[in-house]
C-alpha cells in the first residue's frame, strides 16, 4: 500500500509547483506588455525629437565640408547629395528605417559609418559601466545589507557617513586619486589605455579596474542608501511580525520576506545608473586616456556633426529603455508587491 500512495501523495505537489510556474511566467509576461506598450510610443517620440535636432540647431554638411564662405548653390549641391532637400517627414521615415536595420548614418565631417564608430567606442564604454555597475551592486548591496541589520547602531551611522561622503566625491576627483595612488605610487594598475578582452582577460581587467572603481562610487552611495531604506520599512510590516509568532529563523525571516520585499527601490535605482555610466563617463575617459562612447559624444559634438551626435543619442535611448526592461522584468519576477500588481 506504502509503494502505491507514494506517487499520489507526488501528483498534487507537482500540480501546484506547476501552476506557480504558470502564474510567475504570467506575471512576467504581463509585465513585459505592459513594458512593451510604455516603451514603444516612447522610443518613436523620443526618436522623432532626436531627428528634429539637425533643424533645430541650424547645422549643415555643407558649412562643414565648404566653410563659412561657402555660396547658396554650393550649400544647395551638398544638401541635396546628403538628402536634405527632401520633405521632413520622408527624411525622418528613411532614417528611422535605418536605424531599425542599424544603420545610424554617415559622419558630416570624416564621411564614416556612424555605427562602426560607435560600435568601437562603445564597447570600450560598456566594458567598463558593466564592471562599475557590479562592483557598485555588490558593494552596496553588501552595505546597505550590514546597515538595516544593525540599524541605529554606530555601524549603521558609520556606513551612512561612508556612503554620504562617498555620494559627493566627482568621479573624476576620485580617478585621479586612483591613478595617483595605484597607478603611479603602487604600479598596481596601468595609469591609461585600453586592451580589448580578445588579447588577454588579464590586460583587459587591468586597464579598466581604475576607472570603474572611479565610476562605481556614485552607484554605491544610491544602491546602499535605497536598500538600507527598503529593508529597514520592510521589517517594520505585520508580516515579519508573523512570521517571529510562527517561530520562522531569523535567516528564513530576512531571505523570505524582508529581503524580498524591501529590494524593490534598490533595483530600480539601478534601472538608470548602467546608462548613465556608458553616457557620462566623458571626464574619466579623459583620465584614463580612454576613446569610449563618452569621448566620441563630446568630439562629435564639438565638431558639429549632427548624424553622429543623433546616433549617440539614439543608442543612449536603446539603453536606457532595454536596461530598464530588463529591471521591470526582474522586479516582476522578485518582488511580492510586483507580484501583486501593487
Amino acid at each position: 500500500m506504502t509503494t502505491t500512495a507514494a506517487p499520489v501523495a507526488l501528483t498534487p505537489r507537482r500540480g501546484v509547483a506547476a501552476a506557480r510556474a504558470r502564474h510567475a511566467a504570467g506575471r512576467v509576461l504581463a509585465a513585459l506588455a505592459r513594458s512593451v506598450a510604455i516603451i514603444v510610443p516612447m522610443f518613436l517620440v523620443a526618436t522623432f525629437v532626436t531627428f528634429a535636432l539637425r533643424a533645430l540647431s541650424g547645422l549643415s554638411p555643407a558649412r562643414i565640408q565648404l566653410g563659412e564662405d561657402a555660396t547658396p548653390e554650393a550649400i544647395a549641391r551638398v544638401e541635396a547629395q546628403w538628402g536634405l532637400d527632401r520633405p521632413f517627414v520622408v527624411q525622418y521615415g528613411d532614417w528611422l528605417d535605418g536605424i531599425l536595420h542599424g544603420r545610424l548614418g554617415t559622419s558630416w565631417t570624416n564621411g564614416a559609418d556612424i555605427s562602426t564608430l560607435i560600435g568601437l567606442g562603445l564597447g570600450v564604454s560598456l566594458s567598463v559601466a558593466t564592471l562599475a555597475l557590479l562592483i557598485g551592486v555588490v558593494v552596496g548591496f553588501a552595505l546597505g545589507t550590514v546597515a538595516a541589520l544593525r540599524s541605529t547602531t554606530w555601524i549603521d551611522r558609520a556606513i551612512t557617513g561612508f556612503v554620504t561622503v562617498v555620494s559627493v566625491m566627482p568621479a573624476f576627483v576620485v580617478g585621479i586619486v586612483l591613478v595617483v595612488v595605484f597607478a603611479v605610487g603602487l604600479h598596481w594598475f596601468p595609469s591609461g589605455g585600453y586592451v580589448p578582452a580578445e588579447q588577454g582577460v588579464g590586460p583587459w581587467l587591468a586597464h579598466i579596474t581604475l576607472p570603474a572603481i572611479a565610476l562605481s562610487f556614485d552607484v554605491v552611495a544610491d544602491v546602499a542608501r535605497q536598500l538600507r531604506a527598503g529593508l529597514v520599512a520592510a521589517h517594520r510590516e505585520n508580516y515579519v511580525t508573523g512570521a517571529v509568532v510562527r517561530g520562522l529563523s531569523p535567516r528564513r525571516i530576512f531571505f523570505g520576506h524582508v529581503l524580498r520585499n524591501g529590494l524593490g527601490p534598490a533595483l530600480a535605482t539601478l534601472g538608470l545608473k548602467f546608462p548613465a555610466l556608458v553616457g557620462a563617463s566623458v571626464v574619466t575617459e579623459w583620465i584614463f586616456g580612454l576613446q569610449g562612447f563618452g569621448r566620441f559624444a563630446n568630439d562629435a559634438a564639438q565638431a558639429g556633426d549632427v548624424p553622429a551626435v543623433q546616433g549617440v543619442l539614439v543608442v543612449s535611448i536603446v539603453l536606457v529603455v532595454s536596461f530598464n526592461l530588463i529591471v521591470n522584468l526582474v522586479l516582476a519576477r522578485v518582488t511580492p508587491a510586483s507580484q501583486r500588481g501593487v
